[in-house]
Order: C-alpha cells, then structure tokens, then sequence
C-alpha cells in the first residue's frame, strides 16, 4: 500500500492542505492521511496512527521533510520506525530511504537527518524574527499579543455547538471546524465557560 502524508500548521481556513494532498495523489499515493499540526508539536496523532497502521513493504509519502516533522528529533524516531517497520519512505523530489528489504542506506538516512536540521532551524529562525517583531512594536508602544476576551466576547456561533460538544456528540476538532474556529481558540473558550 503507497500512502501519503501531509501536515498544515494551522487550520483549513489559514492553510489549503488540497495542494498537498493533490501532489500526493500525484505521485502514487493511494491513501492520503493528513492533519493541521505544528511540525514540532509532540503528538501528531494522525502521523502516529499512519506509523501504527502501515505494514511491512507499504511506502510512505510526503512532500517535504519539514511536513513529517521540524524536530530532528522526531524525525530520527520516524527513520527508525521505517527500518524497524521495513517500509520505504519517499520525500517527493528528494530522497527515498527503502528499508524494505531490512537495511538503512546510512547516507539517504544522513541527507534526511541533515535536512530535518534545516527544517528546525528554520522553524527556529521564524520564531526569533516574530519574538524580534512582537519586541519592536512594543518599543514603539504598540499593544502586542491577543486582546483579552470575556464570556460576553465568545462569538454566538459556538454556543450554538457547545451542546453538542458538551453532549459527546463531537470532539474538539469538529466542533472547531463547524465553528470556523482554531482548536487552541475552541480550548480557550471552553475553559472560560467552565
């Protein structure tokens, strides 16, 4: 089985992850799973369940390194959950790491390792120029961060939902996108109506 993976930061109303998915499909994927998480978010559950679910000699394709993760450290788990697993895994235009028949071509592995490196240091790089940012619109006296919110603030759209995310009848996620809300946003809310 070819699958494909492919990751957005942040949710469907930011990011357009059909490109993605298109380019997948494109270039064998027969199964595209996908999810809106930070690359160097912990958990990535969709991620994890693609790793649980595919099966010795299954491909595994992405677009880039940056969307299996932005954290070398992830990323050397994900390389050896491709040996351990014998699976092949493809970054489309990149490199291909095939550990179908049990071995770890060290340097396909070290050129992914080299540029998960890069994928975090510039994730690295994005937060020092926004940190370097929110500090200079400080100096000049500008508000900077999110306005505070009360109850009153809480947009209609989500008390209309809250019942049936209260009831069990959605989780987080889908309630977030029937609200055209972020899931840290929805998280927010719910504490404050707690």
């Amino acid at each position: 089985m070819i699958y494909g993976y492919a990751r957005c930061s942040t949710n469907e109303d930011k990011q357009d992850i059909n490109r993605q998915i298109r380019e997948l499909k494109s270039a064998g994927a027969e199964e595209v799973i996908f999810e809106y998480e930070h690359g160097d978010s912990a958990v990535k559950q969709n991620l994890q369940m693609l790793l649980d679910t595919v099966r010795e000699g299954d491909t595994v394709i992405t677009l880039e390194v940056s969307r299996l993760s932005r954290s070398t450290k992830q990323l050397c788990e994900i390389i050896e959950v491709i040996r351990n697993k014998h699976l092949r895994l493809m970054i489309v235009g990149s490199v291909t790491i095939d550990c179908r028949n049990g071995e770890l071509d060290a340097m396909s592995a070290a050129f992914l390792q080299i540029a998960g490196v890069f994928s975090e240091l510039e994730l690295q790089m994005i937060r020092a120029r926004v940190k370097s940012g929110m500090a200079n619109a400080k100096a000049r006296g500008k508000k900077v961060g999110r306005p505070h919110i009360s109850k009153e603030d809480i947009p209609a759209v989500f008390y209309k939902h809250y019942p049936s995310y209260a009831a069990g009848k959605m989780n987080i996620t889908e309630l977030a996108r029937v609200c055209s809300l972020s899931r840290p946003t929805i998280y927010k809310y719910l504490k404050m109506v707690r």
